[in-house]
This record gives structure tokens, sequence and C-alpha cells, in this order.
């Protein structure tokens, strides 16, 4: 039981995904590097790794188990110099490239038979402030550990990203970046002044740009498409720049939040057996979490200061789980607040935990248990919570079977909202500005014989819940595109007539579409749901 609880919270609490002047600058790429760093050499590659060598094995299995490539070569780079030859000499040898930050990635569009050349960003790591931009600098490979850790050591102050400290920043941040902080501060990518990003124009040539929110033109719009376009779509991003709209001054400790001095992580479990828990108390345990939701949600609300995750499962596995975290004055308030509206008419949770902890020490104990199984996964966001049909749906297809093969399947509602939702919708190419609550789908497995068997049984779950919207989310509401799910692209899967893109950027597309014709327009950079020139 407490290692289903486990990957339970590793499924609740993962957040993925794939990979100062006005205008963009055409770098020397080395020259915007960390001050004390400029002119040495880079602390690791480029070093070029074949299917002979030795570590070959450990680069194409640092994604999620169920997906590993066969590229031609890795290719493990320590600079922005380093990305722009190794993207250069794979777009002069015709080989499609794919690139690996944290290896996060829910889809097969790192890991794939298709990708001849593999750009591993292991060794460009380095987090630190950037005083030419006024700016917190993060490389392209580091995780959200370091980001984490350096940034709260360094100057007291944090980003509001994922409570799984081993996702990469590459692919988490472009996909708009969203953690348990973020119903206080926002999503990453309202605090992203800029990027540095490898891109290959018509001609075939391959050169390091930097654009931020200060730029014009083209410039300023490949900052806006990296606000929550994806990762994959437009180049390799080699560094972002971090700092708060709004913010004045240089004093670095004044450019991004402040981390909490402490937080309250709490979790406990409603068990099926334990509470009798019939469809009766089965709905009303979800419909306390909506209303919850629906009612501390609105941006500056005081619940805003505690980020909830309800997550049901089957009936076999006997375990349905809460976790969260609050901070602030009142959080012990707000989490004793929220766990008895849950339990209203439901009853007594078991293995209740509320513990008080130092910010980084919860920043980095979050779940990594997120690669251990075979796994699918699909997503929506929510403006209310769901209705009576829909949670029929989800209780009937919990409580169907006792496969023992099917280590987890569940659905997980995340608290979203509150800063999130003072932003336009255009204002970032993240356009989900109006949700109160994100649903993670999800099924776990060992066998690769029965992927399809488990992949089918996560579609039905879903066609189910969203029957009366053609079997997907309703646009208004849509997905998130740091949970891909190629299916959304398939039309033997996705037969509601409403396109992939709608679903994951809403109205944002089409400028999407124009950014990725100016700066890709051969379409280097791309998977199964890339944004098309």
């Amino acid at each position: 039981m407490p290692a289903r609880r486990q990957v339970l919270q590793a499924a609740a609490l993962s957040v993925t995904g794939p990979a100062a002047g006005a205008g963009a600058d055409l770098l020397e790429p080395e020259s915007k590097g960390p001050p004390a760093g400029r002119g040495c050499v880079p602390p690791l590659g480029p070093v070029t790794v074949d299917p002979d060598d030795s570590r070959y094995q450990d680069l194409v299995r640092r994604g999620h188990k169920r997906y590993v490539g066969s590229p031609d070569y890795v290719r493990v780079v320590g600079s922005t110099e380093q990305v722009v030859q190794a993207v250069q000499e794979a777009v002069r040898d015709g080989g499609r490239v794919a690139v690996r930050s944290g290896g996060h990635c829910l889809e097969n569009w790192v890991d794939d038979a298709s990708i001849q050349v593999l750009i591993d960003l292991s060794g460009m790591t380095q987090v630190y402030y950037d005083p030419e931009r006024n700016a917190f600098a993060v490389e392209g490979g580091a995780d959200l550990e370091q980001v984490y850790r350096r940034l709260f050591l360094g100057w007291g102050v944090t980003i509001p990203a994922g409570w799984c400290p081993k996702v990469g920043a590459g692919g988490h941040f472009t996909g708009g970046g969203y953690g348990v902080l973020s119903r206080t501060h926002g999503l990453v990518v309202d605090h992203l002044y800029g990027i540095e990003v490898v891109v290959v124009d018509g001609a075939g040539r391959a050169s390091a740009v930097v654009a931020t929110r200060d730029s014009t033109g083209a410039e300023r719009e490949l900052w806006w498409a990296h606000t929550g376009g994806g990762g994959g779509n437009f180049g390799i991003v080699t560094r972002f720049w971090l700092r708060t709209p709004g913010v004045r001054g240089t004093d670095p400790s004044d450019l991004l939040p402040k981390a909490p001095a402490s937080t309250i992580d709490f979790s406990c479990t409603w068990p099926w057996q334990g509470l009798n828990m019939d469809e009766e108390k089965f709905a009303r345990l979800i419909r306390n979490h909506g209303e919850w939701c629906e009612r501390n949600s609105a941006p500056g609300a005081p619940g805003t200061a505690l980020y909830c995750d309800l997550t049901v499962a089957r009936r076999a596995t006997d375990v349905n789980l809460t976790v969260g975290q609050a901070h602030g004055p009142d959080a012990e308030r707000l989490v004793e607040d929220y766990l008895t509206a849950l339990g209203a008419g439901v009853g007594t949770p078991i293995n209740v935990v509320r513990e008080r902890k130092p910010w980084l020490t919860a920043a980095l104990s979050g779940p990594n248990a997120s690669k251990l199984y075979r796994l699918k996964a699909k997503s929506g966001y929510l403006r209310k919570r769901y209705d009576e049909s829909q949670v029929q749906a989800i209780y009937r297809r919990l409580t169907a079977e006792r496969d023992p093969e099917l280590i987890i399947g569940s659905v997980g509602f995340a608290s979203y909202g509150g800063k999130i939702n003072t932003v336009a919708p255009s204002a970032t190419a993240h356009g989900h500005r109006d949700a109160i609550m994100r649903v993670l789908f999800m099924s776990t497995w060992n066998d690769p014989a029965v992927d399809e068997r488990y992949d089918n049984w996560l579609r039905a779950l879903y066609r189910d819940v969203y029957r009366d919207t053609g079997g997907v989310p309703d646009p208004r509401d849509g997905a998130y595109i740091n949970y891909p799910d190629n299916d959304l692209a398939d039309p033997a899967h996705n037969t509601s007539g409403v396109p992939w893109h709608r679903l994951y950027y809403k109205d944002n597309y089409p400028r999407l579409q124009r950014a990725k014709s100016r700066w890709d327009p051969r379409n280097i950079f791309t998977h199964t749901l890339g944004i098309q020139p």
C-alpha cells in the first residue's frame, strides 16, 4: 500500500514537459555566460556518443520507461556555441533532431525511432544572476532542483514552478510552468524576461538569438511564443532569463517572488474499503473538492495560498489520495478548513500527515517516482467542477474491474486559478487564464505487451467523461501542453472535430504559427503535436 500511495503522489504532483536590449541579438554564443565564466572552457562537451559507446544506453534511457530511442548519435553539449554547431551539423546531414533537458516528456517526442540526432543539454545547468540583463539566467539543461536551490540560497527568491524537482527547466518553462506557488505568483512564463534560442533560418543556417519582452517585431514574437508554446517547436532554448514584470531596481533579491520561510505539506487517504466508499460518497468527495476550488480560486483570495490535489484511483488499489501545500500566516487554518470541507459527508481520512517544513526542504522533497512504470496520460482544465454525469463516468470506470496488471488508473484534480487568472489570454502563449482546476488522467503498468490495452483503458475513461463534448474537453476548457497526448491529433481517437491545437492553445495558435514560419520555416523542430508553419 505505501508503494501505491507513492506512485499516486508522483502522478498527482509531477509537472512535465519536453523541451535586455530592444530586439534580438545574434550572439557570439559564449558572450552571455556567467560573468565569472566568460572566456573559460565550457564545463562539459561537446561529446558525441554513438551506439557502440558505453554511455549510449544511459543517454537514450533518461526519459520515461516506455520510450527508448535509437538515434545515430547523442551529442552532449556544454555551451550555446556547441548547440549551434550540433544543430548545424544535423541540418547539413539531413538528420531529424530532438533535444533533451530533463527527460520527462510523456510522449515519444524525444525517444523515437524517427529521431536521428539527440542533443542532450546535460552540460548546461548554470543558474546565476546576470547583471547585464538585470535578470536571473537559467541554462536549458538545469532541473528544478538546481533552480530552486540556487535561487533560494543565493538570493532568497524562487519561481512558481512544479513540485517534481527532477523535471527539466527546458520543457517545463516553455509549456507554461505550473506549480504549487502558481495560485499566489502565477506561472513561470509570467516571470519570463527573455530567452536565448538556437534557430534555423530558411537557408538552413543555425544561429543563436536572444529575444526578450522588451524586444519588438519578430523578436518579441519569438519571446512570446516561448511563454507557453511548448517545447520542441521553434528551436533549442539554451538560456532563460527570469524577472517579474514591473519590478524596479537592480537588487537581485527583489527581482523574483520571495520564497516562503516555511510551508505545511499535507496528505491523507480516503480508502474505498475503510470508508465503505459507495457511489454517493465517491461523488461527494469529488464535489467537495470542486466546490472548494470554486470558492477559493479568485485572484487574491486567501485560499490561493493553498495548493491541493485530489487523486481518485481504481477501487482495486483501495487508495484515493489528497496532497497539498500551504504557506503564509494562515497556513494551518487553510489546511484544516480544506480537509474539513473535503471530508464533509464522506468520512474521516486515514494516514493524515501535516508537516511544517523549511521551504527549500519542501521544494526538494517532491516526488520523483514518475519514471518507474510505463504510462499514458491525458489532461484537461476546468472552469467549474464536473457535472454529475461526468463523475458517474469516472466511478464506473474506476470500479469496473480488478485488472492486476494495471498498477494505477486515476484521475487527479489540482487546484488552479488565483494569480494565474490575472493575465490576459493573449498576453502569453499560454491562453488558459480562467480555469479553477487542472485534471490529469493517468494509467501505469509494467509489461510492454499490454501497452495498447491500458492506452485503450484510459481512452475509454477520457471519452466517457467528455461524452457530451465529443470525447475531448470542451474547447473553452482545453488541455495542458506539458501533459501532451498524441491521441488528440489522431482522427482515430479524436473524432470530436475540435483540433488538437484549439485544446492546447485556444485562440493563440495562429499567432504561434506565424512565429513558427518566421523562426523555423523548414520545420526542423517538430513532433506529433508540433506547431506547423
